[in-house]
C-alpha cells in the first residue's frame, strides 16, 4: 500500500518553493541555450536527465520514500510518460538554440490550453463556455506570437520559424504528458513517477547517440552537468510546493518564468522581447489563468499531476 503523502496548508512556503523552482528552471534553460551551438538536443537531454538522478535519489532517501521511488506498479505507463516527456524536452532544447529565451517561454504558456483540448478529445471532459473562451483566447495569443515567424518563411530568419514550430510541438507534447499524468497518479506513487522519468529520459536520450553526439569541452560538460543538477533540484521544489498549497493558488506563479526569461535573456544573450510577442504572451497568460480559475471552480484539483511535471517537461 502506497504511503499517504503529507499535505499541510502553508501557502507562503508553497509559493516560495514554486517561484524558486521556476527561477531554477529558467536558469537551466539558459544553460541549455548557451551550449546549443556545441551540443545536439539529444545529448543535452541526457545530461539534463542523468545528472538529476542523484539529486532525486538523495531527496527520496531523505523523505523515506526510496522504496516507493524504486517501485513501479505498471512499468509501461512510466515508459510512455518517459517517451512523451523526453520528446517534449528534446523539442524544447532544439527550439532554445533557434529562438530567444522569452519567446520559447511565451509559447510554452499555451500548455494549459492544449491540455483542455486534449482532455476533451482523449478523456471526454466537457468544455463549457468559460473554457471554450479561454481556449479561443489562448489560440489567438499563440498565433500572435508565431505570426512574425510564419512571415519569415523564405527569408534569412527561416531557422527561427523552425524553432517556433519545434517549441509549439513541444508544448503540445507537454500537454499530452499532463493528460497521461492524470491517469498515472491514480495508481503510481509520486516518488516513482519523478524517479523513473529521469531514468527513462536518460535511456531514451542515448538512442540519439548515433545522430551526432559530440565530445564537449570541459566547460560545456560542466555546464550541462550543472543543468541536470539544477533541473533535479527544481523538480523537487515543484513537487514539494504542492504539499503546502493548492493547484489553483500555485499554478499562476508559473507565469513568473516570463519575467525571469526576459531578465536572463537580456543580461546573458542580449535578447529583448518584441511588443508583438509580449501582446501574444499576455493573451496566452490570461487564457491559462482563466483555465486554472475555472478548474478550481469546478473542483478539478490537478495538484498531484502538476507536481510531477515541470515547465520543461
Amino acid at each position: 500500500m502506497a504511503k499517504v503523502e503529507d499535505f499541510s496548508a502553508r501557502p507562503a512556503l508553497g509559493v516560495g518553493l514554486k517561484v524558486t523552482a521556476i527561477l531554477l528552471f529558467t536558469f537551466m534553460s539558459a544553460i541549455i541555450k548557451a551550449t546549443a551551438d556545441e551540443v545536439p538536443p539529444g545529448e543535452a537531454v541526457f545530461f539534463r536527465s542523468f545528472f538529476a538522478i542523484p539529486v532525486i535519489l538523495i531527496w527520496l532517501a531523505q523523505r523515506g520514500q526510496l522504496a516507493y521511488g524504486l517501485k513501479a506498479k505498471n512499468p509501461m505507463v512510466h515508459v510512455w510518460r518517459g517517451l512523451f516527456g523526453t520528446t517534449a524536452m528534446g523539442l524544447t532544447f532544439a527550439g532554445l538554440g533557434l529562438l530567444p529565451l522569452p519567446e520559447v517561454t511565451a509559447i510554452g504558456f499555451a500548455a494549459p490550453i492544449f491540455t483542455v483540448i486534449l482532455a476533451a478529445v482523449l478523456l471526454g471532459e466537457q468544455i463549457r463556455l468559460v473554457r471554450v473562451t479561454a481556449v479561443a483566447l489562448g489560440l489567438v495569443g499563440v498565433m500572435i506570437i508565431l505570426w512574425p515567424r510564419f512571415s519569415d518563411i523564405g527569408t534569412m530568419e527561416q531557422t527561427a520559424t523552425i524553432g517556433a514550430l519545434l517549441v509549439l510541438m513541444a508544448t503540445m507534447m507537454r500537454s499530452l504528458v499532463q493528460i497521461h499524468l492524470r491517469q498515472m497518479v491514480q495508481s503510481e506513487h509520486t516518488a516513482a513517477i519523478v524517479f523513473y522519468f529521469s531514468v527513462t529520459a536518460s535511456l531514451l536520450a542515448l538512442l540519439t547517440l548515433p545522430f551526432g553526439w559530440v565530445v564537449p569541452s570541459w566547460e560545456t560538460a560542466a555546464l550541462l552537468a550543472l543543468a541536470g543538477l539544477i533541473g533535479g533540484v527544481a523538480q523537487i521544489l515543484v513537487t514539494s510546493s504542492y504539499r503546502f498549497g493548492t493547484v489553483s493558488m500555485l499554478a499562476p506563479y508559473d507565469y513568473t518564468s516570463m519575467l525571469f526569461a526576459i531578465v536572463i535573456g537580456y543580461f546573458f544573450f542580449s535578447e529583448l522581447p518584441t511588443m508583438v510577442m509580449l501582446a501574444g504572451a499576455l493573451l496566452v497568460i490570461a487564457a491559462g489563468a482563466l483555465v486554472i480559475w475555472r478548474e478550481s471552480q469546478l473542483g478539478m484539483d490537478r495538484s498531484k499531476a502538476r507536481s510531477v511535471t515541470d515547465p520543461k517537461a
